[in-house]
């Protein structure tokens, strides 16, 4: 089985983008609220609006996608703490009932309700419910500001009340910002790979998985500049006097093959343990377009593992399914109940 652990729903019905216009704008104006958060989205459409991805699945090789709702969509620095909560349990509503109605195709990652300044524990009940509707993870934004970082560190408690119901419930967490409001930081080429970086050096600096010994992460983009910057970061790690980075984070921190080039998967795969790398594609995500160097999809990314020549086929196994299966252990599970 071939899974891509990171796929976002960046086709989404009218109606849902609607009623966020509408939901935003009553906050200026209550007589542009929406009348009801009854969408009136058919199951028919639902499918029909996944098919771009399913035409890729199968042009491309992938059999499952772990799907979330659209990451710049989740925009946690617009509107309330109210308005968030709403709009995060519509978007999971709809993915819970895509992957319902395609469980061969896609498997559920949520949102989560966070709020600039708000505590990470508001979040927990949607994590309980989430967790009942099957959902195998959630996208967690460690800069909630939308480019301006102005709540605590990951590895502070701030975290913590998130952190324990994540284990108790043994969800996985893709560690995603979204869409950015800082002019300095564009949002996919910027903002995204310095949300990787920055999560990750934040784990170098904390000791985080000392408290949660089964906490798992996925640092999605490749990790950001991590893997073209491993040696600083082992580097930097030392001079902090931290254990050295497989015992000290890659028992939790794993990273993903959102990378869209041959050159950079190349490097990945010779600085990055193999039992730490996850197959993704992001497809209809952020690069869509063809590459004119090799008149091939940007974000085709099986394409550039199947080159790689030094993987034995254990390797293969262990990023294309194997690892996703451990690193998400409901989606082990959900997938097990099928055979």
């Amino acid at each position: 089985m071939i899974i891509d652990i990171h796929g976002h729903y960046t086709t989404e019905p009218q109606a849902l983008l609607a009623f966020r216009d509408k939901q935003l704008a009553g906050l200026a104006d209550p007589m542009r609220k929406p009348a009801t958060n009854e969408l009136g989205i058919t199951d028919e459409q639902l499918v029909k609006s996944v098919e771009p991805q399913m035409k890729l699945q199968k042009e491309r090789g992938s059999d499952l996608t772990i799907f979330s709702p659209r990451a710049a969509g989740m925009a946690h620095h617009v509107g309330s703490e109210a308005t968030g909560i709403e709009w995060s349990r519509m978007s999971n509503d709809l993915i819970h009932r895509v992957c319902a109605l395609l469980p061969d195709n896609f498997a559920p990652v949520g949102q989560l309700p966070q709020h600039p300044g708000v505590s990470p524990k508001n979040c927990v009940p949607e994590l309980e419910r989430l967790a009942k509707l099957g959902f195998v993870g959630v996208n967690l934004n460690p800069d909630p500001a939308g480019g301006y970082w102005t709540d605590p560190p990951l590895t502070d408690k701030w975290w913590y009340p998130l952190y324990e119901k994540l284990c108790e419930l043994d969800l996985t967490a893709m560690v995603h910002v979204t869409s950015s409001c800082n002019p300095n930081f564009h949002y996919t080429g910027a903002h995204y790979i310095n949300g990787d970086t920055t999560a990750f050096m934040q784990l170098i600096q904390g000791n985080l998985f000392k408290d949660f010994p089964t906490l798992r992460f996925v640092i999605p983009h490749g990790g950001g500049a991590v893997p073209f910057h491993w040696g600083r970061y082992r580097g930097l790690a030392q001079e902090m006097k931290k254990p050295l980075l497989g015992e000290h984070l890659l028992r939790n921190v794993f990273f993903d093959t959102c990378v869209y080039h041959y050159p950079g998967i190349e490097l990945m795969a010779k600085v990055i343990p193999i039992d730490n790398i996850l197959f993704a594609s992001e497809m209809l995500g952020a690069v869509k377009g063809i590459d004119p160097e090799t008149g091939h999809y940007y974000d085709d990314t099986k394409r550039y593992i199947d080159q790689l020549r030094t993987l034995s086929e254990a390797d293969r196994h262990k990023i294309f399914e194997g690892n996703a299966r451990r690193v998400y252990p409901r989606l082990d599970k959900r997938l097990r109940k099928k055979t």
